[in-house]
């Protein structure tokens, strides 16, 4: 029953990303914000995901519990997000994105803690759970774009706010962090650091992410620009999903066969040319297809070697305090960045120049690549179910 309502969670959690970076953008933009404004908007997830987690994560072990701290920030978003619908101008705007971006930031570190406790020594079936946030993520973007091809996008604000209502709920219904074991001793980030491969692929994670910035901030607005349905904008997003998942189930084969320098060197390549190909081919469907067939790669696989590398390096005592850095370096940083210059260069250069500096910036990954990593095989790799 514990893992149904996990699941549950999962699903709502990811039905509100569906909603949210797909389409949110677009609203913004009939609402007459700037591409500068809009990468500003959205890429304040990212800003918070630089260091909210800490202090929500600080705060739940201070409570003792996370269920509270879930479900609260719950609430938190959906008031925040009440103020939206009186929110006119940018700063207003600002404010409240700011304050939304701020609570969501808070709960899914600590439902994935929650997830792993309550698996145990079952963790191998964690990804059975999180996999309903990817079915989440797909219903809502196909539903929700076959709505707004039918409704204003006005209505974006009302699904949002019932879907962060039903988070609300689900984060009730979460089962209670079972009681801790004898806890183990830090690593420090100083001794992670003196690791001599760590900063150089840190860095490449950073530019990864970064290349994904022009894609999160102004891929419906690039596909709503070249006259495509929402519905079918929403179905290259799942169409990406899907082959994340797939690249996922595909991941343990690919390390029998392939060392992770060689995986990493292939995402890299093949990041910097779906980007080329979404910036000067979005007048043809094929090559659109073939882009978001290209995620389960720039994304999928880079992710999961990503974790098993960290996984290697790292004792397990250091494994909490590793994939954190990494998600505040990439995720977060290189994130925000990407989103950022994107909005910078949206206007003034266009669309084809903006995913050229995405590509460019995947290319610069792949140098560090090449030139600074040669990552040793001592440990087997760790199961690679992580965030689908």
């Amino acid at each position: 029953m514990s893992t149904l309502r996990l699941a549950a969670w999962y699903f709502v959690y990811f039905a509100f990303i569906g909603l949210y970076m797909p389409y949110f953008g677009v609203y913004l933009q009939t609402r007459g914000f700037s591409a500068w404004e809009i990468s500003l908007l959205l890429s304040l997830m990212q800003a918070m995901r630089l260091v909210a987690p800490n202090l929500w994560s600080w705060l739940a072990e201070q409570h003792g519990r996370k269920k509270p701290v879930v479900s609260g920030t719950a609430l938190l978003c959906a008031l925040s997000l009440c103020l939206l619908f009186m929110a006119e101008s940018f700063a207003a705007t600002f404010a409240v994105m700011a304050l939304l971006t701020f609570f969501w930031s808070a709960a899914l570190p600590l439902v994935e803690a929650l997830t792993l406790s309550q698996l145990a020594d079952r963790a191998a079936h964690y990804g059975r759970i999180r996999l309903w946030g990817s079915v989440g993520f797909i219903v809502a973007v196909q539903g929700i774009g076959a709505l707004l091809d039918v409704q204003p996008i006005t209505h974006l604000l009302w699904i949002s706010l019932i879907l962060l209502l039903l988070l609300f709920g689900c984060g009730l219904a979460l089962p209670e962090t079972p009681a801790p074991h004898q806890a183990t001793a830090a690593v420090s980030l100083r001794t992670m650091l003196r690791h001599p491969q760590l900063l150089p692929l840190l860095w490449a994670a950073f530019l990864i992410a970064a290349a994904h910035g022009p894609l999160y901030v102004f891929y419906s607005i690039h596909l709503v620009a070249h006259h495509y349905p929402k519905t079918l904008i929403g179905a290259l997003w799942s169409l990406g999903v899907v082959a994340e998942i797939l690249a996922f189930m595909l991941m343990p084969f690919l390390l029998h066969r392939y060392s992770l320098r060689q995986i990493l060197l292939f995402t890299f390549a093949m990041t910097a040319l779906r980007f080329l190909l979404i910036g000067w081919g979005a007048g043809s469907l094929l090559i659109l297809v073939l882009a978001q067939l290209l995620h389960g790669i720039s994304f999928g696989a880079f992710h999961a070697a990503m974790v098993a590398i960290l996984h290697r390096w790292f004792a397990e005592r250091g494994q909490a305090r590793a994939q954190a850095l990494y998600g505040s370096i990439s995720f977060g940083a290189g994130g925000l960045l990407g989103g950022l210059l994107s909005g910078q260069t949206w206007d003034h250069l266009g669309a084809g120049w903006t995913y050229s500096l995405g590509s460019a910036f995947a290319l610069g990954g792949l140098l560090i690549v090449w030139r600074h990593l040669r990552i040793p095989l001592d440990r087997p790799a760790s199961p690679l179910h992580q965030r689908p």
